[in-house]
């Protein structure tokens, strides 16, 4: 899975001469949180986000009368404020490659990049909705936690015990646990019964239910 799949396409954008209550509005009314600032070639030149627009708001402003607040806001402009040295992606890279670079640089977006040209953006957002999706988060089912021996072969034998029973695998993925030896093993299931599931898996030697539960 790439970024491009994942990615909001044709985001929206702003320029940096355009003063900074401006760059307030677009956020409010689209609901986003970051706001790539493109130049009149259409190149990245900086961000947005809601922390820089508090980093760059006097702290005056709050006692001022609405007049004098639009005045004092209309000549602040989204260069003062926007992030200049922004991380960015590419379309092709691999969606957790993009998640790996946010964790690590703890930054809430990735402008996407062609080139010189902004082509979209990936936000946590975007991935948790996409963790939502490969966890069957939304799908019906019966849940398994399982703990695996970190070894060739495990997970194959829990998907054949599944499929022996004509089991429907809607969603499946491992992580290491504080074990080196073992890992988790989480799968969603259906089309069977739940306690004749348990039963099955329980069959296999090594590996071990920590949860399970139909959602």
């Amino acid at each position: 899975m790439f970024v491009r799949i994942e990615m909001t396409a044709h985001p929206v954008t702003i320029t940096p001469d355009r003063p900074l209550y401006e760059a307030q509005r677009v956020m409010k009314e689209n609901n986003i949180r970051h706001l790539p600032v493109v130049n009149t070639k259409g190149e990245l030149v900086g961000l947005i986000t809601r922390t820089s627009l508090q980093e760059v708001m006097p702290s005056k402003l709050t006692t001022l009368s609405i007049w004098e607040l639009n005045y004092e806001l209309n000549k602040i402009k989204v260069e003062q404020a926007m992030v200049r040295d922004v991380i960015t992606t590419t379309e092709d890279t691999p969606i957790e490659k993009a998640a790996r670079i946010m964790l690590e640089k703890k930054i809430g977006c990735l402008p996407v990049m062609r080139g010189n040209r902004l082509v979209g953006i990936i936000t946590d957002i975007d991935l948790m909705r996409m963790m939502v999706e490969l966890l069957g988060a939304r799908e019906p089912g019966i849940r398994m936690t399982l703990r695996i021996p970190d070894c060739e072969g495990e997970l194959a034998r829990v998907t054949s015990a599944i499929a022996k029973m004509d089991g429907y695998i809607g969603a499946l993925g491992t992580y290491p646990t504080d074990d080196p030896d073992k890992w988790w093993l989480l799968v969603k299931v259906r089309h069977v019964d739940k306690d004749q599931l348990v039963k099955e898996i329980q069959q296999l030697e090594g590996i071990e239910i920590v949860d399970v539960r139909e959602d």
